[in-house]
């Protein structure tokens, strides 16, 4: 039983414009089969997304980040122990090696990237190209063709 649901009829007004709900989709079928480590995704505007990673006990220098061809990925790196003589009784907070994978939609760039307060926020935006924006097409009224 999948616990998965389509966002389908949310977007039932966007014909063939807004590909990003692909990425809230993936994000809720969890294809990696990991939930490790817990993110969000927000939206602040019709052009501006945030993605926030839990990211407790990483530093920047633990932390990369990558777009290709359309994809965003996210590594953690499993940091060497500095401290090799303590003896942990619990040992609650994963630092862990993780990879996130999310899948961007057309026209959506990195705007830039913080680690505050162990989240790692990776803010978005889409910069639609001049060519690409939708452009007004005035109405004139017919003339007949020039015969010659």
């Amino acid at each position: 039983m999948s616990t998965a649901f389509s966002l389908t009829p949310l977007f039932r007004h966007s014909v063939g414009f807004d590909r990003f709900n692909d990425l809230f989709e993936s994000a809720m079928r969890n294809e990696s089969g990991s939930s490790y480590p817990p993110y969000n995704v927000e939206k602040y505007a019709d052009d501006q997304y945030r993605i926030v990673v839990a990211a407790a006990g990483f530093q920047e220098e633990d932390l990369e980040l990558q777009v290709e061809r359309g994809v965003l990925t996210v590594t953690g790196s499993k940091r060497e122990s500095q401290a090799e003589s303590v003896t942990y009784l619990y040992q609650g907070i994963a630092q862990r090696a993780f990879k996130l994978s999310f899948r961007l939609a057309d026209h959506i760039e990195v705007k830039s990237a913080s680690l505050v307060n162990g989240l790692l926020n990776i803010d978005l935006v889409r910069i639609i190209p001049e060519e690409a924006k939708a452009k007004r097409i005035p109405i004139g009224s017919a003339t007949p063709a020039l015969q010659n």
